[in-house]
């Protein structure tokens, strides 16, 4: 999994370095939105102390929400199920409520212009769609690199017997009568919830340093206020979410930790290269809406996907659920119960 985590870090500082860089301040794009006035020193340094409180009050909540799964809770009880299940709602939730309309928003906006393809194509749907098969694609050649090369080794250390026969784990082949038992090319179940939830975590952080500069370039305390609020409850349900999928993916004790540093520290890094960009930066101008609407479809492509496949499909299609209809009724009720919390915060912001 080296690889992957190389290509998640790559991504990380990928989306903490573009968007501050893509600024503009053409009296064009100043029409567009982009900051044109002056503001006191006074209210400068207001605005700082909310931006400053707003940093440490997303991180607490980002580590509070994601290490409550991890450090709480087992997943050989029926609790954990109710848990899963509101995770998955508040991803599902994060993907069609927050993250896709956002952008739409981007990638519709005036500003960019009526020029092919920005005028009546549909944009944001094909990105998201690309994003939620590239997932799809990912998740599936990486299982079955893994596992092929898990067989190759298994191959070359397993002893051969002079009869023929390869032992081969719980399962075996006979070469000499032509069968064999058991099946090696199926993902081992901790390997695939694993590879999930690195994909999920991806798509998470893309959003977040994005919501991050947003607030960290918001130039009013009024602005601040709602999204202080919002972003902080917003990082506390979907770190919920993520530690659910992390405590369940069995991972060491130090990919724990570094996921878990790496989901709460995104949107606090995120405030802290807005304030030092807000002088300059104009979220804007085409080439910040372009990038912003396009990071922002894919992550919504990627959390939509996993959302339904990996955790709303298998939840409730596994055998403890479809033989108890009071548990398929709490994990109904809990997907639709953090779906609908997460909903919610979409009302200020």
């Amino acid at each position: 999994m080296g690889c992957f985590w190389k290509t998640l870090i790559l991504a990380y500082v990928f989306s903490l370095v573009t968007l501050p860089l893509l600024v503009s301040a053409t009296e064009e794009e100043n029409a567009c939105g982009g900051s044109s006035g002056r503001v006191s020193s006074a209210e400068k340094a207001t605005v700082l102390k909310y931006k400053i409180g707003a940093f440490f009050s997303i991180l607490v909540a980002g580590v509070l929400g994601v290490c409550l799964p991890i450090l709480g809770l087992k997943s050989e009880i029926n609790f954990f199920m109710f848990v899963k299940a509101f995770a998955a709602g508040v991803i599902l939730a994060t993907g069609f409520v927050h993250i896709l309309p956002d952008a739409t928003e981007s990638l519709t906006s005036p500003c960019i212009g009526e020029e092919p393809p920005w005028g009546d194509f549909p944009m944001t749907g094909l990105v998201a769609m690309a994003g939620a098969i590239l997932t799809m694609l990912i998740e599936s050649f990486v299982s079955g690199c893994l596992n092929r090369s898990r067989l190759e080794n298994e191959a070359k250390t397993l002893p051969v017997s002079t009869d023929g026969d390869k032992e081969v784990g719980s399962g075996h082949t006979h070469a000499s009568q032509g069968h064999s038992h058991g099946s090696f090319l199926v993902p081992q179940d901790d390997l695939r919830k694993r590879i999930v939830t690195q994909i999920l975590e991806l798509g998470i952080v893309v959003h977040s340093v994005i919501i991050g500069i947003s607030l960290g370039v918001s130039p009013s305390v009024s602005t601040i206020k709602p999204l202080l609020a919002a972003i902080t409850f917003h990082q506390l349900f979907e770190g919920f979410g993520l530690g659910g999928c992390i405590s369940e993916a069995n991972f060491g004790v130090k990919k724990i930790w570094i996921m878990v540093l790496f989901f709460a520290l995104t949107a606090p890094a995120g405030i802290g290269i807005g304030i030092g960009v807000a002088e300059i930066y104009n979220e804007n101008s085409p080439m910040a809406l372009k990038v912003s609407g396009f990071l922002n479809a894919a992550a919504a492509g990627i959390l939509i996907y996993m959302a339904l496949v990996d955790l709303v499909a298998p939840l409730f299609l596994n055998h403890k659920a479809q033989s108890s209809m009071k548990i398929q009724l709490a994990c109904s009720f809990s997907l639709v119960l953090g779906a609908a919390l997460m909903s919610l915060l979409a009302v200020w912001a």
